[in-house]
């Protein structure tokens, strides 16, 4: 109220239009981020992933082949806590072909200085294709051998328990000799595999016969009855 009794409205503060936050203004003037795909939750899905994939495009295009590694532990009812590569066994013969069903599936394959393997990428997960196992070559019997089991939905041939084992065991050297990788799939699988197969193929040698020693003494295998 004035002094001469007139109301008059309250002064409010001046209305300002066009005024916007520095945050504000901003948001407005960077591009939208990129969707991000969607990721596996963990390493083990996304090698899963990978081996997937390529076991799909290796059934698509023909290949004769059969998953190794710890994927084939795996598949074989093996544990899921996978931290390598995923790795697939060919033909010797068949190397570059497959190398060439990768590279027109938009994978790029490299040749390492191994001369026993190619190497690609895919999800992010290295993937090893085999065409020697511990020294030696892939033959067509260990591939028809295969069993063809689900890999986390995808069905796709997997090495025999018993070649899987002979393979990881064979490979053990006075330079490698990693016994405690390679002790719980032996546990994982141990019912699956002739075990008796197993040392008439590399039981004479003394690292692999050293492990079946010790798979022995663990109860893990039935001791071998060895003649007086």
């Amino acid at each position: 109220m004035t002094h001469n009794g007139e109301d008059t409205a309250p002064a409010g503060r001046p209305e300002v239009t066009g005024l916007r936050l520095a945050a504000d203004a901003q948001k407005q003037q960077d591009p939208p981020e990129p969707r991000t795909p969607d990721l596996p939750h963990d390493r083990s899905q996304a090698i899963l992933e990978a081996a997937k994939r390529i076991g799909a495009l290796l059934k698509r295009a023909g290949h004769p082949f059969a998953l190794a590694g710890s994927v084939a532990v795996y598949a074989h009812g093996g544990s899921r806590y996978l931290q390598h590569d995923a790795d697939f066994c060919v033909l010797p013969d068949d190397a570059e072909a497959v190398a060439a069903t990768l590279r027109e599936a938009g994978l790029a394959v490299r040749t390492p200085p191994e001369d026993w393997l190619l190497k690609t990428t895919c999800h992010g997960q290295n993937v090893d294709i085999i065409f020697a196992l511990a020294h030696q070559p892939v033959a067509k019997d260990m591939l028809d051998r295969a069993h063809v089991l689900p890999v986390d939905s995808v069905l796709m041939p997997v090495l025999s328990p018993t070649d899987l084992i002979r393979s990881l065991i064979s490979a053990f050297s006075e330079h490698y000799c990693d016994f405690g990788s390679v002790l719980p799939v032996a546990r994982a699988v141990r019912e699956k595999v002739d075990w008796d197969e197993v040392r008439v193929t590399c039981g004479d040698q003394p690292m692999p016969a050293a492990f079946l020693f010790l798979l022995e003494r663990l109860n893990v295998i039935a001791p071998q009855e060895r003649q007086p």
